[in-house]
């Protein structure tokens, strides 16, 4: 290891130093990449969110009874705002990363003065801040039309964050595997999608087979919009306690399994 770029990787790890300034600025540039394209990546996660509860409140929510002691419309808010956060927050690492390789520019991130670590973490912090935002911007949006209650703010800003932090992971190891963009778009209908709809973000699992509700409490996702719900109703199908351990159990494997692939080059150095 000759070059400066390389001198400075290896002190920063051996006396234990952070490039802040670095990891900072390219925590910035992820946030700005968002933000210059405002109304596709903050405006219409919060039109869709619309749409789904307009089409699920008119076609299913009529005449159905109360889920955990409130209306279907109540019930359903809280898990569509955390999918909406969850998608964004998977579509910001993942296309970063993707558009980095695809474009041959993925060496601005190699050549700085970054560590791995730090590469990772500022990458995984611009996709919580979108995610974070969409349902900042969602939540705002609806309790100007809807009244809906809010239980513990504390608990819905945790599992936001967690839920965001989590598919900020997974978006950044689909943005490391996926060569192209059909691979990317395999991973989203064929993972990401069926997750989402398939952990009770439109039903009560409490309502579900007994077999089905076993195998849904082993999806990670269910914990994040249960965990959401409960935020605001004060109302779950399953324990907060539990799902928070859940989530900080899931988010530090796959935080670190993003950084042992990134720090081994995966499909990155060719």
């Amino acid at each position: 290891m000759t070059t400066i770029e390389q001198k400075y990787k290896i002190g920063s790890r051996r006396f234990g130093r952070v490039n802040w300034i670095g990891m900072y600025t390219l925590y910035i540039k992820e946030v700005l990449r968002f933000f210059n394209v405002w109304m596709q990546t903050v405006l219409s996660p919060v039109i869709t969110f619309f749409l789904f509860l307009v089409v699920f409140s008119l076609a299913v929510g009529k005449g159905k009874e109360d889920v955990l002691g409130y209306s279907f419309t109540i019930f359903l808010i809280p898990g569509l705002i955390v999918m909406q956060m969850m998608q964004n927050a998977f579509a910001n690492t993942s296309s970063s990363l993707m558009i980095s390789k695809m474009q041959g520019n993925i060496v601005d991130l190699l050549y700085p003065p970054l560590s791995a670590l730090e590469v990772t973490v500022a990458m995984l912090a611009g996709g919580i801040t979108r995610g974070l935002v969409v349902g900042i911007v969602s939540i705002s949006v609806c309790i100007i039309f809807i009244h809906v209650p809010i239980h513990n703010i504390f608990i819905i800003f945790i599992y936001g964050f967690l839920g965001s932090s989590l598919l900020a992971s997974l978006g950044f190891l689909a943005g490391l595997w996926s060569e192209k963009f059909d691979n990317m778009a395999a991973v989203t209908n064929f993972i990401i999608v069926p997750l989402s709809f398939l952990s009770g973000t439109f039903y009560s699992i409490k309502n579900l087979n007994i077999y089905i509700e076993t195998i849904s409490t082993f999806n990670p996702f269910f914990y994040i919009i249960d965990g959401f719900r409960y935020g605001f109703l004060g109302a779950s199908d399953s324990s907060p306690q539990v799902g928070l351990i859940v989530l900080i159990i899931t988010n530090i494997i796959t935080w670190y399994i993003c950084y042992f692939l990134f720090n081994k080059g995966y499909k990155i150095k060719f």
